[in-house]
């Protein structure tokens, strides 16, 4: 029987964010962008989710005047992206 997928890590977009935050301490949120290739209101959105369910904390403040927002992934959201990995592996091994 195959594990079920977390359908919140399951958005390219926001396995891609995953991705890019379990590699790094934080990402700004133009960094994000650049290296997704997302739009500054779709990316907006995912990020938004993600914080919901407790996967990153965001932190919004300045570098000198320039807004600047920051996120960095939580414990929690470091959890649920090694069983999704681990997931999705037991569905790449099927048929091996």
């Amino acid at each position: 029987m195959f594990p079920k997928l977390d359908p919140l890590l399951h958005s390219e977009l926001r396995l891609a964010v995953m991705s890019i935050l379990a590699g790094v301490e934080e990402a700004d949120f133009n960094y994000l962008k650049e290296q997704t290739g997302a739009t500054s209101g779709n990316l907006s959105v995912q990020i938004d989710k993600l914080a919901e369910a407790g996967y990153i904390a965001v932190e919004k403040g300045f570098r000198g005047k320039m807004p600047r927002t920051t996120c960095k992934i939580t414990p929690t959201g470091s959890e649920a992206f090694r069983a999704y990995i681990k997931a999705l592996k037991k569905y790449l091994s099927v048929g091996k």
